[in-house]
């Protein structure tokens, strides 16, 4: 039963982070764009903030949907930890919920429909809180994480923490994790952004000049992705040690002791640590490379960028693996193993909804893939999302007015 319900939460919770780690990174590159046509007023950059920010809707409301099953399956699987522990970190995950569900949504549902309505100050006031909003999301779902690794607060008299926001807020799990999922993210928007850019300049779209800059802004911002992922992911090792021993000794294949994680999430890390340092050394070659458009004349680090789009989604998923699998057997380290977390039922009962929860994100994930492979083969077009800003007409007497 509990290797089942770990087979659900594990299959749900991959599938939607990488929709997640897109979203974030994505949105990075949507704002830069939007900021710079507002303070320059080069339509170039307007049109680049549509075909992206379009693909990022696509994204983002597939992952709201897949979002929505994770939370299904945490509430079918796990009743017992709910119970047991949903005081200590319930109100994070109400606020994750509350942020992206429907603040974030709200957000850019007025961003959507706002291009060509709204003055450009304030639209792009929109997509700065539509990424505020997103990232706050992620500390949220972070903070709740964060006490399961290591749960802080005061203990009440059955001997449970009951952690305020102070303390969720200051656990030594969090700080250096978080920063780790912003820049990772970053390395996934900055790829996928390289990626497809490589794609159309390759097969000479048409849209060379418009695909040179997403290129150069993606390959600029890839170093510093790179090196802050890994940097943030070293300081982790340091944490993991004081409160997670176990996971430390099978990461770095020390004989550990009992409560021992599977040995092969060391396997996992190891693929990501030297993945991660390949993304390194890639990435200061490519940057090295837009000088005087090597990068494109070659062709070559063009084909390699189209080919490793999947890579930093797939190192996501490791690392997620290697925090999550890397605290068993506790589901609350320390004080409540998996085998006591789940929700008691029949073994009917559980494989049949795993099979239900991850044959929909199955379908999500290949849905989603082909939409965004399809609106990024189309390329950039004019009349997304309505009238270009620089032509929007000044609102009548009874409208809103344009800043």
């Amino acid at each position: 039963m509990a290797t089942i319900a770990r087979l659900q939460f594990a299959t749900t919770a991959s599938i939607h982070f990488l929709f997640v780690a897109l979203s974030l990174g994505l949105v990075v590159f949507v704002i830069a764009m939007e900021t710079a046509y507002v303070v320059t007023g080069n339509a170039s950059f307007e049109r680049l903030a549509k075909f992206w920010g379009r693909l990022y809707v696509v994204n983002y409301g597939v992952g709201v949907i897949g979002g929505i099953v994770v939370e299904l399956q945490f509430a079918l699987n796990w009743g017992t930890l709910t119970k047991g522990f949903g005081d200590a970190f319930g109100g994070a995950l109400a606020l994750e919920t509350l942020t992206a569900f429907f603040v974030e949504s709200t957000l850019l549902g007025a961003w959507v429909f706002g291009w060509g309505v709204l003055g450009r100050k304030t639209h792009l006031v929109l997509i700065w809180l539509v990424g505020i909003s997103a990232y706050a999301s992620a500390l949220w779902i972070l903070v709740a994480n964060a006490f399961l690794q290591h749960p802080v607060g005061t203990r009440d008299a059955d001997g449970r923490p009951l952690a305020g926001f102070g303390e969720l807020l200051g656990n030594p799990a969090l700080g250096d994790a978080f920063l780790h999922v912003v820049f990772a993210s970053l390395i996934v928007g900055s790829m996928f952004v390289a990626g497809v850019s490589a794609w159309h300049l390759l097969r000479r779209t048409g849209e060379a000049a418009f695909f040179r800059r997403s290129l150069r802004m993606a390959v600029a911002v890839l170093p510093v992705g790179t090196l802050a992922t890994v940097h943030w992911g070293m300081l982790q090792l340091v944490v993991i040690e004081d409160i997670q021993p176990m996971k430390l000794a099978v990461l770095e294949a020390i004989r550990p002791g009992d409560h021992a994680p599977p040995e092969w999430i060391g396997v996992a890390y190891q693929v990501m640590l030297r993945t991660g340092f390949g993304l390194v050394l890639l990435s200061v070659a490519l940057a090295v490379l837009l000088f005087r458009d090597w990068i494109i004349r070659l062709r070559v680090p063009l084909r390699v960028l189209v080919a490793a789009i999947p890579v930093p989604f797939g190192l996501v998923v490791a690392g997620w693996l290697v925090r999550e699998v890397g605290r068993q057997p506790w589901t609350v380290y320390g004080l409540l193993t998996t085998e006591q977390a789940v929700t008691p039922m029949s073994a009917n009962v559980a494989l049949t909804t795993f099979l239900v929860t991850a044959g929909v994100m199955l379908v999500l994930a290949v849905t989603g893939c082909l939409l965004i492979a399809r609106f990024a083969r189309r390329g950039p077009e004019d009349g997304a999302f309505g009238t270009p800003l620089g032509q929007a007409e000044p609102a009548g007497p009874v409208g809103t007015a344009v800043i």
